[in-house]
């Protein structure tokens, strides 16, 4: 990937609230949002692959103070275009790593952002990094789903999940080395478009495995914003996990 916004550039970042549409419906950005409050607290929070601000803008309109950090300056932009947008904070850099002023009270990441580190050393790098960011008591919030491995018969690596006249959408499944990547083809005015965006899949345990490297232990985890029980047919899970005071 050349573009120094990653996957997530100019041409992405211009679609980008509108082809994640679902997601930003008020319902779900409400539900969301009542949680990460509570466990926000009076404090700080800290928002890894921001983005163009689903989340942070609403957040901050809570009473939370937010900063973000995120690689892509195109979708920042969009954030910082929107109302409030100016007076949240971000840091450009890669959240595995980059460091933000201050400490906080939450750290998280929704809508699957985990998957966005494609080597398991960036997941546990990043883990250690919000570790680093939070205060004693603090909280690392983590919204991703659970690999739909389950859906791949003998011999097949691919799983569909969008299909109209106009757009194909597909996750292709490395079973090996946990590798995915979700592909697109649209139509376009009569012309093909693909693009594909790499991913790497993590399982709730490894995530567990990778907090406690990082010095957190599991407080919490739901099948959803709406704290629901994790089971084994959940198809996503948010965990809560905190840094102990002391």
């Amino acid at each position: 990937m050349d573009d120094a916004d990653g996957y997530f550039g100019e041409r992405v970042a211009a679609r980008y609230d509108e082809s994640s549409s679902d997601m930003f419906a008020p319902d779900v950005v409400a539900e969301t949002v009542e949680v990460l409050a509570e466990l926000a607290g009076a404090g700080r929070a800290l928002e890894l692959g921001i983005g163009t601000g689903r989340i942070a803008l609403p957040l901050a309109r809570r009473g939370v103070p937010v900063h973000g950090i995120d690689m892509s300056r195109a979708m920042v932009a969009r954030l910082q275009a929107k109302p409030g947008g100016d007076a949240i904070g971000v840091t450009i850099g890669d959240f595995a790593t980059a460091r933000a002023p201050g400490t906080f009270s939450l750290g998280y990441l929704v809508f699957n952002t985990i998957m966005n580190l494609t080597t398991q050393a960036a997941q546990v790098a990043c883990f250690r990094n919000v570790a680093a960011h939070l205060e004693p008591g603090g909280c690392f919030v983590i919204e991703v789903g659970v690999p739909e491995l389950r859906k791949l018969p003998p011999g097949q690596k691919a799983v569909p999940f969008h299909v109209s006249p106009t757009s194909w959408a597909f996750d292709v499944y490395d079973v090996a080395t946990q590798a995915m990547s979700s592909n697109y083809v649209d139509v376009i005015d009569g012309r093909g478009e693909y693009r594909s965006i790499p991913f790497r899949y993590v399982w709730p345990s490894e995530l567990d495995l990778m907090a406690q490297m990082a010095g957190l232990r599991l407080r919490e985890r739901w099948d959803g914003w709406a704290k629901g029980p994790f089971t084994s047919e959940s198809h996503r899970h948010v965990s809560v996990w905190e840094k102990p005071v002391g």
